[in-house]
């Protein structure tokens, strides 16, 4: 098996997430499949390849010391199978399956390591009844809430010329660049490519130039009432805030496909996304796909081109 093949059989094997995973390795349980690395494989290039795929990896096992947090909920099922020989492994959320790449020891010496795991829906279970939206969307992810990335929101709202939705900044913060279910990109004020404030600014002086034809009846922000883009899709679906009114947290959504239909939403962005998550009858939900939801970290952002 070649690197390629090697990547291929990981796509297979976590998408769709309801084949049965039986290792064929002796000793190893059921419940994951361990794939052979190809020869020579050079694991800095392996977890390149699988970062380039499905983003930033959770780091479980460094040096053969394993993460003190590792638990079911963060990668666990990626470390049964090999015990103490890990030396090192690094793990991806993917829906219903757990992706991990590494290094064990083995009476050959130390060799790279890819495998396939079951990954359970992360529980509500213990959220209470007035659990926010934000603790919400953290509980379906099987997100680590103790993470932060700080927003020079002042600066942002500056910028802009106008306060953002609370809900909206508390997300970014907990989760950082990233997608929802690997499919709803949220655009955060942190000087990457996406860009919220710049890309704002460039829809403006495209309409200015063109006109507001692409989302009438509809203008863009900053017209008053205006169309104000939070998030987007590969599939080109623009997730927007409707700035009805001086109370950002207030604002209604408006989801937008490429063929122009629309879905307007009254609640919180992070209602939205839970919603959109969990609810297999909202339009644009990922619930129609996906067993388990994930959320897929892009790291530190790269800087613009301008």
């Amino acid at each position: 098996m070649d690197e390629q093949q090697l990547l291929a059989a990981i796509h297979s094997l976590a998408s769709p997430d309801t084949r049965e995973l039986a290792c064929g390795e002796s000793g190893h349980r059921a419940g994951h499949i361990c794939l052979v690395a190809p020869g020579g494989a050079d694991l800095p290039t392996l977890l390149d390849e699988l970062g380039n795929w499905h983003g930033e990896p959770r780091t479980l096992v460094t040096g053969g010391h394993v993460a003190p947090a590792v638990t079911e909920r963060t990668g666990l099922p990626l470390l049964a199978p090999w015990g103490d020989g890990l030396v090192e492994m690094r793990a991806w959320a993917f829906g219903g399956r757990w992706i991990g790449c590494g290094s064990v020891r083995t009476g050959d010496g130390v060799r790279p390591v890819v495998l396939i795991a079951e990954r359970a829906a992360p529980s509500l279970e213990e959220l209470s009844e007035d659990a926010s939206w934000v603790d919400r969307v953290v509980a379906v992810t099987g997100w680590e809430a103790d993470r932060r990335h700080p927003i020079d929101w002042a600066a942002a709202e500056a910028r802009l010329g106008t306060a953002l939705p609370r809900d909206y900044k508390r997300l970014a913060e907990l989760f950082g660049r990233g997608a929802f279910d690997g499919y709803l990109d949220v655009h955060l004020p942190d000087g990457s490519r996406s860009d919220l404030v710049r890309h704002a600014e460039r829809l403006a002086e495209w309409a200015a130039a063109h006109g507001n034809g692409l989302w009438e009846p509809h203008r863009l922000y900053p017209a008053p009432g205006g169309l104000l883009q939070w998030a987007s899709s590969e599939q080109a679906d623009g997730f927007y805030w409707l700035t009805e009114g001086p109370d950002p947290d207030k604002w209604p959504i408006l989801a937008s496909e490429d063929d122009c239909t629309t879905y307007r939403f009254a609640g919180s962005t992070a209602e939205f996304v839970y919603r959109l998550l969990t609810d297999p009858q909202q339009p644009f939900s990922t619930a129609r796909y996906f067993s388990a939801h994930w959320f897929q970290s892009y790291g530190s952002p790269e800087p613009a081109d301008d």
